[in-house]
């Protein structure tokens, strides 16, 4: 059957009201057997990717009553009036993914760049530089692309760079142990006296002073915050059930880690522990102005008190969080749906999605965040 004549059976107005009734509940018992979830605020309306009923409506298309119902189930998949492609960025800045197709720039006019074969990457202090991984390698790259240095090493995990624009370390994973070495990838060092490193990416504490601390996770849960430069342990925190995510507020006064079934608050200078109790929470990401975004089955911003504010809640599932510089915009993904989903937090409430994701960089990728 021709593509043309499919459009025109699929824009077919329904005939038999009865059969779209029939179908239409069909289609709606489907969706109560998923996981309930809250109603999305009124201000973020939109049409939502079920990729479930999807499925179940493409292969009752081409039957009448299929037909009958095909416009009305288009209404609650994907998000409506989504852009065919990235155009721009909602916010100033460059925005840097990596996956199976390797590591990205993508600047604020929505051009891309390739930086090479690196399923893992996250920006420098600043975004002058980007640390990318791949199994064996990892290297420094600038955000046009310049290869700066590679250092082999065995199974390389989670790099991330921290430290001042002038003097900055870089942390990573090689299985269970913890390395540091300076930003010249020089001095790699193998911290071979602390405790065994769960597969949790570890945090720089924001600074401007000329200390390097360096948050990670152990194996038995536990947060550990070190002065890298001294080599002492500043504060060994409780151990955690499923501990699985850090971040630090921009100020560093703060680190936030996930858990399986709370979202635990430290002070930085103390290790003091304040604890929200919400389950499920699979990443977490402080905004330059200091609020705490959290993704569950749906992205939630903690209020003052402990409180949390439902941004945004697909029925279907979600990934990544990434701030904009300017603390107006965090942008999400829809795996499913093949979205990327903005998400305006100050200044208004708008939400913008991009579709064809997968089609502009050759594979889904994952967000590693949005340098100035």
């Amino acid at each position: 059957m021709s593509e043309r004549k499919v459009k025109r059976l699929l824009d077919t107005p329904p005939l038999d009201e009865e059969a779209e009734e029939r179908v239409w509940e069909t289609v709606r018992a489907a969706f109560a057997e998923r996981e309930p979830l809250e109603r999305p605020p009124q201000r973020f309306r939109l049409v939502l990717a079920l990729s479930a009923l999807a499925a179940a409506v493409a292969a009752a298309a081409f039957s009448p009553p299929g037909r009958a119902v095909v416009n009305a189930v288009r209404r609650t998949i994907g998000i409506e009036h989504a852009q065919p492609a990235l155009f721009s960025l909602p916010a100033p800045g460059r925005l840097l993914v990596a996956g199976g197709s390797g590591a990205w720039v993508v600047a604020a006019d929505g051009s891309k760049r390739r930086l090479g074969d690196y399923p893992q990457a996250s920006w420098s202090p600043h975004g002058l530089y980007v640390v990318a991984a791949a199994p064996n390698e990892l290297a420094a790259i600038t955000p046009a692309g310049a290869v700066h240095w590679t250092l082999a090493r065995p199974q390389i995990r989670f790099p991330r760079w921290g430290g001042t624009r002038s003097d900055t370390r870089i942390a990573y994973l090689t299985t269970s142990r913890l390395h540091v070495l300076a930003g010249d990838g020089t001095g790699d060092t193998d911290a071979g006296g602390l405790p065994a490193a769960a597969r949790v990416a570890p945090a720089w504490q924001p600074t401007t002073a000329d200390r390097h601390v360096l948050a990670y996770v152990t194996t038995r849960g536990r947060v550990i915050v070190v002065d890298t430069d001294r080599g002492s342990v500043r504060w060994i925190s409780a151990g955690y059930a499923g501990a699985h995510a850090l971040a630090w507020s921009h100020d560093g006064t703060q680190l936030a880690l996930a858990a399986k079934t709370k979202v635990v608050l430290f002070d930085a200078r103390t290790g003091r522990a304040t604890t929200i109790r919400v389950e499920g929470v699979r990443a977490l990401a402080f905004s330059t102005d200091g609020r705490l975004a959290l993704l569950r089955h749906r992205v939630l911003l903690l209020r003052v008190g402990g409180r949390l504010l439902t941004l945004f809640a697909p029925p279907g599932a979600i990934a990544g969080l990434a701030w904009s510089p300017n603390g107006r915009w965090l942008l999400t993904e829809l795996p499913a749906a093949d979205e990327w989903v903005f998400l305006q937090t100050r200044g208004g409430h708008r939400i913008l999605a991009v579709s064809h994701i997968t089609a502009q960089f050759g594979a889904f990728p994952s967000l590693s965040g949005w340098a100035s």
